[in-house]
């Protein structure tokens, strides 16, 4: 069966033949010989006309007994599945038993269920539930589950509410209808950090956090967390807890960053234990939000699941959103937008701009793992903003009221989800609806005028072509915009212009000529074409009133100058390192927002800049002309740097609250400046007192920047190596910051290292992903980093093809560069596509990124 073959198409959605009413499993647990018993209660479709055969997905399973309402039958399973023919099924409720067999340690994809280090856990988004028994294994298939587990391991979790236990069994009741790849179960040898919640209408739940023993003293963050998100979710949302346990499992080996099952989240550790000696402020910033976001999964995933796997937006952007929501409120609105922006641009603008764009609902896939994309999670959250800067605040919370009160239980569509727009507001959302059926990232060209008494503004749409949507009608951009009096006061504030036509003129009555802040809060996400002088930017960054468009003044004049640099050889000139000295000095701003003020563009923004510019963007000359840049602002600032990082130090302990994170972050970045003039001094220093991860981490980066560090690297590796966790800093740190002559050089003798457990997916990320992450090292001329990672590709592809797969995006951008870099990218894409026993993972990746030239 070839990969085309195992195409899947939007259009040709059937509801599934029968409904199933009820499943109870009984697991008897063994790492090479676990034992499942499945006992489905089943029903004729009243939506599938006539009699039907029943399939049933299985792979990987070896069956030891079927059952037909207590009947043996003898049918032989073929490699994807089961199927009872219709003339064996009543046209009546019936019974299906088996009874199978699967080696849970023998399980390297980690899908299905699988062992952890002695741990027993499952993965079964998005088709995992198909490698643990024979089942429909679609999200339009709800059920209720009744789990029983036997083992001797002291710990045994499923999904639902406890219903009992003894020696060496429990058994779990779920009783809300879920789909398959919502089910979970744990055991183990495991401890639990535990807190009470009462939820706002007084329902008790107990929740837990369970982790190896030695590990519950790094949970108090996440618990906090999780309480936090769940009063969240009531006060804003309107959403209460519906279980009397809430449980989350950390786990070591985990493709994901974490799976929401329905009161059983299962994490990737490193987004649960934090402690201050062990984890830093992105990672405690990283654990609130994805906490967060599979909580609020509870309503936009679980109670509300999406019909088939074309539909996966529909939980995931939303949540996102949500998150994004939490995040904002617990820190700052500003920071966190800005910060989503920059994600957007470097992951999305990416994907839409290559050969693996899509839409944020795709209309096909071979493979549905590899649509866990930006463009389906990123993206479909801003598609979901955009919906609310539409509508206002107070239809967009009538609409979600309605959603849950119309579609709660259900398996729901796009349609769905904009029906109740439309309901509520009396809107026709049909343009709207392109942004999900549409790849692509819409440009928008601004023209203006001003004839002394009207301000005339002109906004023009395209939508650039995309792999198999060659042409595109316009969308509906919702473009926040803001008006300036040239002595900096607001004379119009934030105003919603709703951009629905290729060309539309917007027109504003002023006495002065104003200065535009156009797309205010990014609130849309495309790419803003406008003129605009230096003088202007400088003028934003100084009085924009609106956070996100003064930060973009200054990142645009950033990228001015560094393409002059990388095409003309220029320098920074003093207008500019003026501008930053004022933000990064202005004690009236937020310090995270100075500190990203001071963050130079990325290599891999350039690169995309030049290319849009039809330059074909050398990473060499561009990682070289960055720290040029990074010099001159470090002279520039020199003299007032020591007293900024004096004046930002903490007193006190260590406290993860986004005030003192946000200085840390500032410190931090004026750190990195200053030893780039004082040859690490002061880094070194704050390196040996450091008192916290984020300053250990941190400082020592400051000296693998300027080529020191060699003996606090060292020290670092043997005072952490007992901690998986920080050891993945470790490895990752070394190849972020290696030259691009030396990054492949460095990347191969850490794999040599013997901590490098190339089938944990955290330490093939951390090296691996490290390597890809290096603009400079992994574009290198001689083709050594495209190399490297074709090679860990095609090695790990066998036993884990799912993180092969996502790690293969690294080759995406590959049509931007010059003549031989493409030739050396399609050589390896080639290789990769020309070995034998490729999974449909992989595959269907190179074919689609091969398929751009």
């Amino acid at each position: 069966m070839t990969a085309q073959d195992r195409t899947v198409f939007l259009s040709d959605y059937q509801p599934f033949t029968h409904l199933v009413e009820q499943v109870a499993l009984t697991f008897r647990l063994s790492p090479g010989a676990t034992r499942v018993t499945a006992r489905l209660s089943l029903a004729p479709n009243p939506a599938r006309a006539g009699r039907q055969d029943l399939r049933l997905d299985g792979e990987g399973l070896t069956l030891l007994s079927l059952r037909l309402n207590g009947a043996p039958l003898a049918l032989t399973p073929d490699e994807t599945g089961l199927t009872i023919p219709a003339g064996l099924l009543p046209d009546a409720p019936f019974t299906v038993e088996t009874e199978v067999e699967i080696a849970p340690e023998a399980n390297t994809a980690l899908e299905g269920l699988y062992m952890s280090r002695g741990m027993y856990c499952t993965q079964c988004e998005a088709e995992g539930f198909r490698k643990i028994t024979f089942y429909p294994d679609r999200p339009d298939v709800m059920a209720r589950f009744r789990v029983r587990i036997e083992s001797d391991l002291p710990v045994l979790l499923s999904n639902g509410n406890p219903a009992g236990q003894g020696p060496g069994w429990a058994e779990w009741d779920d009783p809300w209808p879920k789909p398959a790849y919502l089910f979970a179960l744990v055991a183990g040898d495991l401890v639990a950090h535990s807190a009470p919640f009462t939820t706002a209408s007084g329902m008790p739940v107990a929740l837990n956090i369970w982790v190896r023993p030695g590990d519950q003293d790094r949970c108090a963050y996440a618990m906090d967390s999780l309480i936090r998100s769940m009063r969240w979710d009531e006060q804003v949302y309107g959403r209460e807890y519906d279980l009397s346990v809430f449980n989350i499992v950390a786990v070591d080996d985990f493709n994901m960053g974490a799976m929401e099952n329905k009161g059983l989240n299962i994490f990737n550790s490193k987004f649960v234990l934090a402690s201050p000696e062990t984890a830093t402020d992105d990672d405690f910033g990283r654990i609130e939000a994805i906490i967060a976001h599979e909580y609020f999964h509870n309503w936009t995933g679980n109670r509300i699941t999406c019909r088939d796997w074309f539909q996966l937006c529909l939980k995931e952007g939303l949540t996102v959103f949500r998150d994004q929501q939490f995040t904002g409120d617990m820190r700052s609105h500003a920071v966190k937008r800005i910060e989503d922006v920059l994600l957007l641009r470097a992951r999305q603008f990416r994907e839409d701009g290559g050969p693996l764009a899509h839409p944020v609902r795709p209309d096909s896939f071979v493979e549905i793992n590899n649509f866990y994309t930006a463009t389906v999670y990123e993206k479909g959250a801003e598609v979901i903003g955009m919906l609310r800067r539409l509508v206002g605040d107070a239809d967009y919370a009538r609409a979600l009221d309605l959603y849950f009160t119309r579609h709660d239980g259900d398996a729901a569509t796009i349609e769905d989800w904009l029906k109740v727009f439309e309901d509520v507001t009396g809107r026709d959302l049909a343009q709207f609806k392109r942004w999900y059926t549409e790849a692509g990232t819409p440009v928008v060209k601004v023209t203006e005028d001003w004839d002394g008494a009207t301000y005339s503004l002109t906004l023009s749409q395209t939508n650039p072509p995309t792999p198999g949507q060659p042409e595109k009608a316009p969308k509906l951009i919702p473009v926040a915009l803001g008006l300036l009096n040239p002595n900096g006061d607001e004379i119009l504030p934030t105003t919603v212009l709703e951009l629905a036509e290729p060309t539309q003129t917007f027109r504003f009555k002023t006495a002065t000529r104003p200065v535009p802040s156009i797309l205010r809060g990014f609130s849309a996400p495309v790419v803003l074409e406008r003129q605009v002088t230096p003088e202007e930017r400088a003028f934003l960054l100084a009085h924009d009133t609106d956070p996100f468009n003064k930060w973009e003044a200054g990142r645009a004049l950033a990228k001015d100058v560094l393409a002059r640099m990388v095409t003309e050889g220029a320098s920074p000139g003093p207008d500019w390192l003026d501008a930053l000295a004022r933000v990064a000095f202005d004690e009236t701003l937020d310090p995270a927002f100075r500190a990203l003020a001071l963050r130079l563009p990325a290599e891999d923004d350039m690169a995309a800049t030049l290319h849009a510019a039809g330059i074909a963007p050398d990473p060499a000359r561009i990682w070289a002309e960055r720290r040029r840049m990074a010099e001159a602002v470090a002279r520039h600032l020199a003299p007032r740097l020591p007293a900024l990082i004096d004046s930002l130090a903490e007193p006190g302990p260590f406290t993860p609250d986004a005030r003192a994170a946000g200085r840390r972050a500032l410190r931090l970045a004026a750190l990195s400046l200053l030893s780039r003039v004082d040859g690490g001094t002061a880094a070194a220093a704050a390196h040996a007192g450091a008192d916290n991860m984020t300053e250990e981490i941190g400082s020592l980066a400051c000296l693998l920047d300027i080529g020191q560090g060699a003996a606090e690297l060292a020290r670092f590796e043997g005072r952490w190596s007992h901690d998986r966790n920080v050891m993945d800093k470790w490895f990752a740190l070394q190849i972020a910051y290696a030259a691009p002559d030396l990054a492949a050089r460095v990347t191969t003798a850490l794999t040599a290292h013997p901590a490098f457990d190339w089938k944990n997916p955290n330490r093939f990320r951390a090296v691996i992903g490290a390597l890809s992450a290096n603009h400079g090292g992994f574009h290198h001329a001689s083709g050594a980093g495209y190399r490297l990672v074709a090679d860990w590709l095609l090695r790990l592809d066998p036993l884990n093809p799912q993180t092969a797969a996502r790690m293969s995006t690294a080759f995406e951008t590959w049509p931007r560069y010059d003549t031989a870099r493409r030739a050396l990218v399609q050589g390896e894409l080639a290789r990769m596509a020309g070995t034998a026993g490729l999974s449909r993972d992989l595959a269907e990746m190179v074919a689609r990124m091969r398929s751009a030239g």
